[in-house]
């Protein structure tokens, strides 16, 4: 099985290396802000970027866990920052805001997410699974970018944002609070990323497959499915940081967005049917 596995995410997930020295030039006295940057995706970052002559903000909510990374990355070149906050809560992320105001920021790395699995029937009185989902995916991003935009003007910077390959395919079951917060992201970022071209800013956005973090383990039907390492997916994120291209997606994912659009009623009736025969 783990043979199989390995031999699928080689193809479906082919990652292309940036050039590193091309990379380290780039960001070479820059100021990055990366949120999400305690675990998983967001720490596999900081790691790849830590011998680069940067500054580093780290933002998350576990101060002891940014503080490990601070530690062990002492040696690198990198000059590490970090900010413990909730972006969920807006005094800590109106906080935060007040923070960046001194700093000239050159790129924004928005990582950090949550992800909920849950239908709908047992959501019923669970209505902050709707409110945190919309309050990190959506609304803090959006406060974020509001507040950097002057300042990636000024420093013809870039915003990337890590989003996921749902908010690309037909809606799914049991991932409403989910799909719903990060694909109004996505559609702001698109709707503003002619005015952000217009002020100089580069704009990117890496449409992720499935991710193995702390965020998927409570879906034990993802523990065998084909996945990208978190050290995978910052590579693709420093190929964007390197490239500035607009997008990262896998090479296969538009033939699920035709389907999505061609047989999204058989779609509605299988997923149908499939609830029906759980009951």
């Amino acid at each position: 099985m783990a043979v199989l596995t390995n031999l699928l995410n080689r193809i479906l997930f082919p990652i292309i290396k940036p050039n590193f020295q091309k990379l380290e030039e780039q960001l070479s006295k820059k100021t990055i802000i990366i949120t999400g940057a305690s675990y998983g995706i967001g720490e596999s970052l900081c790691k790849l970027i830590a011998n680069i002559d940067c500054h580093l903000i780290l933002v998350a909510r576990t101060k002891k866990k940014l503080e490990e990374i601070q530690i062990s990355l002492s040696s690198q070149k990198a000059t590490i920052q970090l900010y413990a906050a909730d972006l969920r809560d807006v005094n800590q992320l109106d906080n935060f805001l007040n923070f960046i105001q001194s700093y000239h920021i050159d790129i924004f790395v928005n990582n950090a997410g949550i992800s909920i699995c849950r239908s709908i029937m047992q959501s019923l009185d669970r209505r902050h699974d709707f409110e945190r989902t919309i309050k990190l995916n959506y609304l803090a991003p959006v406060s974020l970018c509001l507040a950097l935009i002057p300042k990636l003007a000024q420093s013809h910077g870039q915003i990337i944002n890590v989003s996921a390959i749902n908010v690309l395919l037909a809606p799914t079951v049991n991932w409403a609070a989910y799909q719903a917060s990060k694909t109004a992201f996505d559609q702001w970022l698109q709707c503003a990323t002619p005015e952000l071209r217009n002020q100089y800013i580069h704009v990117s956005t890496a449409y992720l497959p499935l991710v193995k973090t702390r965020m998927i383990l409570p879906t034990k039907a993802y523990q065998n499915f084909p996945a990208l390492t978190p050290v995978q997916a910052a590579t693709i994120i420093c190929r964007l940081l390197q490239t500035k291209k607009r997008q990262y997606k896998p090479w296969w994912i538009i033939i699920g967005q035709i389907a999505s659009v061609l047989f999204y009623g058989i779609w509605l009736k299988l997923t149908t049917y499939s609830i029906k025969r759980k009951k």
